[in-house]
């Protein structure tokens, strides 16, 4: 169970509220640790085990980005209102208005990744470190390797998957059993899922407005608006101290991480070797050395 919050609340974000906590007491030493969710679409809950830093000084800010989770929701909001601009706006605002802006560290994870990148790519001066975990460059790239893991799998798996996507039966039970072989392979090897990691699965699926519009209907099919969106071109331009982390098994395989450790200068890459997609619940003993050992490098 993650420690208690000493603060959480909503912040003012244009017409809207972005909703965050924070473990630990700003200021008080140690930078900020920001944790950005992935999906697009996705919940801060699976990424609540990080607040434990907490208790070694780094504080640490969790948020539910725009549309999800405790943030205000606009299911009425075409496709074009989801774009990655909205989202680096309001990260942006969270750490203005969150009074962090001089001294912090960004950890993000899956989409969260690249959002951070983007961040990272102005040169914000108070932007100590950054940690890109299990995230990719380019959705071209991921396309390319959910491919190829797809056709990994068993084929009456293969064949379930058809069936159901020639037919658009994308909320069935069987699809939903036939996703989870790969889920079970890639995104999470622990049985059973840990609750928190459910907790953002479910809301997903109980508000899947901004992961149809940015995303698609699942994770091998990106249709939305990244569907083309890569930032390899511009990763030269980070400067930051950076920790990439990704496991063995992970749907951002390393042809998905690679780019950033060509580009970025001096980033560091970490492989977890019994993770998939999320070590920090796979292998969090490791996970959580690792990471300690990045933030002290600061």
């Amino acid at each position: 169970m993650a420690p208690t919050p000493h603060v959480k609340g909503t912040v003012p974000f244009g017409e809207h509220r972005t909703w965050y906590r924070v473990t630990g007491r700003t200021g008080a030493g140690r930078p900020a640790l920001v944790v950005v969710h992935g999906g697009p679409g996705s919940t801060h809950d699976y990424l609540l085990p990080l607040a434990r830093l907490a208790d070694d000084g780094w504080p640490v800010v969790h948020y539910d980005q725009l549309g999800n989770g405790g943030s205000t929701h606009l299911p009425g909001k075409d496709t074009g209102f989801w774009t990655v601009e909205l989202f680096e706006a309001e990260l942006a605002n969270l750490i203005r208005e969150l009074g962090i802006g001089d001294d912090y560290v960004l950890f993000g994870q899956s989409w969260g990744g690249p959002l951070c990148a983007r961040h990272a790519m102005t040169g914000p001066p108070g932007l100590r470190g950054l940690v890109i975990a299990n995230a990719p460059a380019s959705y071209p790239i991921w396309l390319t390797e959910m491919a190829r893991l797809r056709a990994a799998l068993p084929p009456d798996v293969q064949r379930t998957l058809l069936r159901h996507e020639a037919a658009g039966t994308y909320d069935s039970d069987e699809y939903h059993a036939a996703m989870r072989v790969f889920y079970d392979r890639h995104v999470c090897r622990l049985t059973p899922w840990p609750r928190d990691f459910l907790s953002s699965f479910m809301e997903i699926y109980n508000d899947p407005t901004v992961y149809y519009a940015m995303n698609g209907p699942t994770e091998f099919h990106v249709i939305g608006s990244l569907k083309d969106w890569s930032i390899v071109g511009e990763l030269h331009r980070i400067s930051t101290p950076t920790l990439l982390i990704s496991g063995r098994y992970d749907e951002a395989t390393p042809a998905v991480v690679q780019p950033y450790h060509d580009e970025i200068p001096g980033a560091r890459w970490e492989i977890f070797e019994e993770s998939s997609h999320l070590p920090h619940l796979e292998e969090p003993e490791r996970f959580f050395a690792v990471l300690t050992e990045f933030l002290k490098s600061l």
